[in-house]
């Protein structure tokens, strides 16, 4: 069974157990929402909303908050010396689909459990790395690259090779900072590294 489902002004085709990304969300981690706006659903038999179906629910779990992969925008004005370059990533929630029909229920929020401390060998957030999106994250995670520790040794060429086998859309990213700002990270050392950040313009020093 699918069904399209409106989320945060836009339109899903989602089904059971899948996992999407979606515009952020004002809900924790690990608390279940209920969508009410149902649109279509397809069980063997498609029904159609006029505009949404009463009594179709979908019910997700957000399972994060993070950034998209950095757009950049870059701006010029031919003879007049004109030129300009900004950066933006958006907000995303990750969420799964727990269920999809029956009644509008009451969300359930769970308690938040609190992060172990960060250990050698340990699975990080890499989205946290200024220039580092979902996909490059998955990118470096598949290649071994899962900690601040690990990513904090390789070289830029390193990553340069594994983002560019990951996939074409990932070639033109640039890394020279990534293994210094994971060293920080992996260090704890995250006001530091907050600070740098702002200066920085999609994970490179800006050139303005």
């Amino acid at each position: 069974m699918y069904a399209i489902v409106e989320i945060a002004g836009l339109q899903y085709k989602v089904e059971q157990d899948q996992q999407l990304y979606v515009n952020r969300l004002k809900h924790e981690e690990g608390e279940e929402i209920t969508f009410d706006r149902v649109l279509l659903t397809d069980n063997g038999s498609v029904q159609v909303g006029a505009p949404v179906i009463n009594g179709v629910t979908v019910v997700a779990k957000v399972l994060e908050h993070l950034k998209g992969d950095k757009v950049i925008v870059f701006k010029k004005k031919r003879r007049k010396g004109y030129r300009k370059k900004k950066g933006h990533r958006q907000h995303l929630t990750k969420i799964e689909i727990v269920s999809i029909g029956g009644q509008k229920a009451t969300p359930k929020k769970e308690t938040k459990a609190k992060k172990p401390a960060k250990k050698s060998g340990k699975k990080d957030d890499l989205t946290l790395i200024e220039g580092i999106g979902p996909k490059s994250a998955e990118a470096l995670a598949a290649a071994g690259l899962d900690s601040f520790e690990k990513l904090s040794k390789a070289s830029e060429e390193e990553i340069k090779k594994i983002l560019s086998e990951a996939s074409s859309s990932l070639a033109h990213l640039d890394p020279q900072t990534w293994a210094k700002q994971a060293e920080m990270a992996h260090e704890g050392k995250f006001d530091e590294l907050k600070a740098w950040q702002d200066e920085l313009d999609g994970g490179i020093p800006s050139k303005e």
